[in-house]
């Protein structure tokens, strides 16, 4: 800890981490004056500075989503999306990127090019709203991670054409990057069975599924929800293990047999 300091900010992501930050106040309250705030308090993001509560790298061009999702605190507590100047990163983390205006959206991607490091998208984008022209900006840059959502049923034909619009610009087929989707299970009226099918037609779509065990008001997950995604997560991770090698194996075959010229 610091012996020294004119005021201690505790920002907390998730109500369920209040009550370690209220530990955490107490513990630095013998230095400074502490205030606790972040996401979990229902606190409004502001303007964004690098580096401040986030690692070096992060980066948050808006903030805000026109969506209501149900499950989802963001609309409630940022309400309508803002765009904000963008600042230099490679780990967008924005609520809704693709929900922005175009002008903005080009501004992050030039920004993106210039960073010279593995870009990742790890905020998420929405599948209903990617176009053609976001793929051929995104497959001209380092990509090593893009997350897309499958939340409800709606979301299933989006993320298929979004799969079909990444595969025809070979983004799906860069064997430095992983196109993950998130996969919410454990809702309520949730079973077992549509949560594996819903895994299952992640992959069919061409993305890699990332487990999200849904929690209830104290932000408990239910333990039968809990093995059904650590057990889905070994299983991916052998899938993508054997998935990513198959495309290795082809690459270097395809490298094999190019003409030279």
């Amino acid at each position: 800890m610091l012996t020294e300091a004119d005021e201690v900010h505790i920002s907390v992501i998730f109500t369920w981490d209040l009550p370690e930050a209220e530990r955490l106040a107490k513990v630095w309250s013998v230095v400074a004056p502490v205030k606790i705030g972040g996401p979990a308090t229902g606190q409004r993001g502001e303007v964004f500075v690098p580096g401040m509560y986030v690692r070096h790298g992060v980066v948050i061009t808006s903030r805000g989503c026109p969506n209501k999702c149900w499950f989802c605190s963001v609309w409630r507590r940022e309400g309508g999306l803002r765009e904000l100047p963008i600042c230099g990163g490679w780990d967008v983390q924005d609520d809704n990127l693709l929900a922005c205006s175009e002008k903005h959206i080009r501004g992050v991607f030039v920004m993106l090019a210039r960073q010279n490091r593995p870009i990742d998208f790890s905020g998420g984008m929405e599948a209903d709203r990617l176009q053609e022209w976001h793929c051929v900006e995104l497959s001209k840059l380092p990509l090593r991670s893009v997350y897309f959502a499958y939340d409800a049923p709606d979301d299933l034909e989006p993320l298929r054409h979004a799969g079909k619009m990444l595969r025809e610009t070979e983004i799906l087929t860069k064997v430095s990057m992983t196109c993950r989707c998130f996969v919410l299970v454990g809702f309520p009226k949730d079973t077992y069975a549509a949560a594996e099918r819903r895994v299952w037609e992640t992959m069919r779509a061409g993305f890699v599924p990332f487990i999200m065990c849904f929690r209830d008001k104290a932000g408990i997950i239910d333990e039968g929800w809990r093995s059904f995604g650590k057990r889905w997560k070994t299983t991916i991770g052998i899938k993508r293990g054997l998935c990513v090698e198959a495309r290795k194996s082809l690459w270097d075959r395809k490298k094999q047999t190019r003409p030279i010229l």
